[in-house]
């Protein structure tokens, strides 16, 4: 970005033009400001303020019976690091129950005989920290220097008083507090107490530490024991089913066979049996079967059959089937099932210690997984017990303490200095209240120029007039301003001057023959010979410029011909001092001939006033009279100007514009508007009109961001500052431009 860039986009000079545009209201304001703080600097009453200090402790060090509990009583604390507690003091000083005890006790009253109000004594009052240390400073501003004194030490000492009696309620209110909670909490060290015996008594608690230490000692045994006892039992298993293949017996047949051969009630009959079964078969070999004896021998031995049978079930314990020749074996096999049952006997015993010793291990186990359960809750409940047991402690101390500190007038807040009487007022300070009144009054001097100017629609510059319409811009006239009577309102109108005929020597002059110039090379294609002069709305001075311009053109030796083609509201003819009676309008109706109306007002210049004023001037306007009679201009005279109302509010200008070589715009800052502006331009592009040029009419030199106008009008100014100025007042109802030159300021 340039410098170009960077100075439109802060655009400072536009910001100066619109103070330097609403100075005079704006400088009214900043007067008045400044005038009355002036009168109250010089009015105000002197004002005395009375200082005094308070320091303050963190806590009650005071007694040296006081404990924590009674320390605490009237502690400064916060309740976020943000905060000071000296500002919390302050606003405690600042309230309204001691501020209003204050003023009981001081008997401050008003005129009516009545306590005044506590607000105030706070807008007296002023209670700050002084930085960096623990004291309060409390100052009260006042018109009587032993009334600020007194003041600032009642109010300290209604302070501390009023902190003592707070800091003892609090004791009694903590006393009070704690004897309420002393039964519950007595009742809850009990409960946790019987929780935590339950909880021995049922999981048979000793010391679950020394518990734990022996049973993995125990389980590191039994794991041993069950390692040995498992090999025996293999061993024993082992040679019990080797016995077995050995004797094909399994265990209770080798222990049956054994019981069977060790009775002796069984052996007897076994005995006695065999020997009938000898005898049975010696008689056989002589006898027949049915010989008695046989029969006989049968008989007994069937009954020694089932007698032996009889006492085998007993001995058994059951009907279970015996071979008889089981019932007595030899030696050998008598000690082999003898072997087996103990080897039998041995591992059914090793089995037994096996899962006694596995049943003990998992015990151990189960109770060592147990333990970290138990003791977590073991744990759990001595917490609960010791925090029970904790805050009982802590409530019997703390109500010893607070009974203490009940009984202390001790406060949190000392008297480090008393107020003393003022001797030198602190208030008027007449250069800050005049300094003041300066500042403000500069401030609203641009508050009101520039909300002055919001509320003024109008376009204020040439320079934005060019960027709004985008025409050529043909000439820059020098603004004008008005005159005001009583109370800023004018009595009578100034008529526009000819400055071109009457002040030659004048940049104004100046403007307008540059106009001319630059008309007269606006188009080197064609010449332009005949135009229309208008403007968007009313005030803008377009008539003036028509004559000045018909004047300038005039000098050159040109001949001219200026028609007032306003007929609604005519100035020509008070410009150039004429009479009315007849004009244009009586020359398109044939009501009167052209050389009659037509008036020379100087050598060159033919003046054709409106005439009278007709029902319809839009229909005379753009009628074929009226071509006719431009056609007849353009042969008699050599330039020719129309003077035509405002085309946003009238057609004419637009219908003549049709009928001419073009159409010269005139606009006026602080005239038109933003809207205005805009419509005006749209008319024009949508009805073909070809726009000659703009000419910006009531400049002023200090109001423009363009330094070559104030550049021109300083080169005039220094070579023509003794040129005459010449003014001609005429009273007028209807004049156009109620203004005259300032070219001379």
């Amino acid at each position: 970005m340039d410098s170009t860039d960077y100075t439109e986009g802060i655009d400072f000079q536009k910001y100066w033009l619109v103070l330097k545009r609403h100075w005079l209201p704006a400088s009214s304001v900043f007067a008045l400001i400044v005038t009355l703080a002036t009168y109250k600097a010089a009015t105000a009453d002197p004002v005395y303020e009375a200082q005094g200090k308070l320091l303050f402790k963190k806590q009650n060090t005071t007694s040296a019976l006081v404990t924590d509990a009674g320390a605490k009583i009237g502690q400064l604390d916060t309740l976020t690091q943000f905060n000071n507690p000296l500002d919390t003091e302050a606003e405690v000083i600042s309230s309204m129950p001691i501020v209003k005890e204050t003023v009981e006790a001081l008997n401050f009253r008003d005129d009516q005989g009545k306590f005044i109000p506590p607000g105030d004594f706070l807008s007296q009052l002023n209670v700050k920290k002084i930085e960096g240390t623990d004291v309060l400073m409390i100052a009260f501003k006042s018109q009587y220097p032993k009334e600020a004194a007194d003041a600032v030490n009642k109010l300290m000492d209604v302070y501390i008083n009023n902190n003592i009696l707070v800091n003892r309620r609090e004791a009694t209110a903590a006393r009070e507090f704690i004897m309420q909670q002393l039964p519950d909490t007595e009742e809850t060290v009990r409960q946790a107490e019987a929780a935590l015996r339950a909880f021995k008594e049922e999981n048979s608690v000793v010391s679950l530490q020394d518990e734990a230490t022996s049973a993995v000692i125990s389980i590191s045994n039994l794991d041993s024991e069950v390692i040995k006892a498992q090999a025996q039992y293999e061993d024993a298993t082992a040679r019990s089913q080797a016995l077995q293949s050995q004797m094909g017996l399994n265990p209770q047949q080798a222990l049956a066979i054994n019981t069977l051969s060790q009775s002796a009630a069984i052996q007897q009959v076994l005995t006695e049996y065999q020997k009938v079964q000898d005898q049975l078969a010696v008689q056989r070999t002589r006898y027949q079967s049915q010989h008695p004896i046989i029969t006989n021998l049968e008989r007994r031995e069937a009954a020694l059959s089932d007698l032996l049978q009889e006492r085998v079930a007993q001995v058994l314990g059951n009907n279970q089937a015996v071979d008889r020749r089981d019932l007595q074996i030899g030696e050998l096999q008598q000690q082999l099932t003898a072997d087996l049952v103990n080897a039998e006997v041995q591992r059914l015993g090793l089995g037994s210690n096996v899962s006694a010793l596995v049943r003990a291990q998992g015990s151990y186990r189960d109770r060592a997984n147990a333990l970290p359960r138990l003791e977590q809750q073991q744990r759990d409940l001595q917490r609960q017990l010791d925090a029970a047991q904790s805050a009982y402690q802590i409530l019997l101390r703390n109500l010893q303490e607070v009974r203490i500190a009940e009984n202390q007038n001790v406060g949190n807040a000392r008297v480090i200095s008393y107020a003393t009487l003022p001797v030198n007022p602190v208030a008027p300070n007449k250069k800050l209240l005049v300094a003041a009144g300066v500042v403000g009054g500069s401030m609203l001097y641009v508050l009101t120029a520039f909300l002055l100017e919001l509320m003024d629609p109008s376009i204020k510059t040439a320079k934005e007039l060019r960027m709004l319409f985008r025409y050529t811009l043909l000439g820059m006239i020098p603004a004008t301003k008005k005159r005001f009577g009583f109370l800023g309102f004018s009595s009578r109108r100034e008529i526009p001057l000819l400055p071109t005929r009457d002040q030659p020597t004048t940049y104004t002059s100046e403007a307008y023959r540059t106009l001319q110039a630059n008309l007269k090379f606006i188009s080197p294609d064609r010449e332009i010979r005949i135009i229309v002069v208008t403007s968007a709305v009313s005030q803008e001075g377009k008539s003036t410029v028509a004559a000045n311009l018909a004047v300038a053109t005039a000098q050159l030796g040109r001949r001219v011909l200026l028609i007032d083609g306003d007929m609604r509201h005519s100035t020509q003819h008070q410009i150039w001092n004429l009479t009315n009676v007849a004009g244009l309008s009586d020359v398109i109706a044939n009501q009167a001939k052209f050389n009659i109306a037509v008036r020379e007002v100087m050598e060159n210049l033919d003046v054709l006033p409106s005439g009278a004023t007709p029902p319809n001037p839009l229909a005379l306007i753009d009628s074929k009279r009226m071509a006719s009679l431009l056609e007849e201009f353009r042969d008699n005279y050599e330039f020719i100007i129309i003077d035509t109302p405002p085309f946003l509010l009238v057609a004419d200008a637009l219908a003549l514009g049709k009928m001419t070589d073009g159409l010269l715009l005139v606009t006026r800052p602080g005239i038109i508007d933003t809207a205005s502006a805009g419509g005006a331009r749209e008319i024009l592009a949508q009805s073909g009109q070809n726009v000659l040029g703009l000419v910006v009419n009531g400049v002023s030199a200090g109001s423009e961001p363009d330094g070559a106008f104030q550049r021109v009008k300083a080169y005039h100014k220094g070579k023509y500052k003794d040129a005459a100025i010449k003014k001609v007042t005429v009273p007028s109802e209807s004049s156009s431009d109620p203004s005259f030159p300032d070219w001379d300021r």
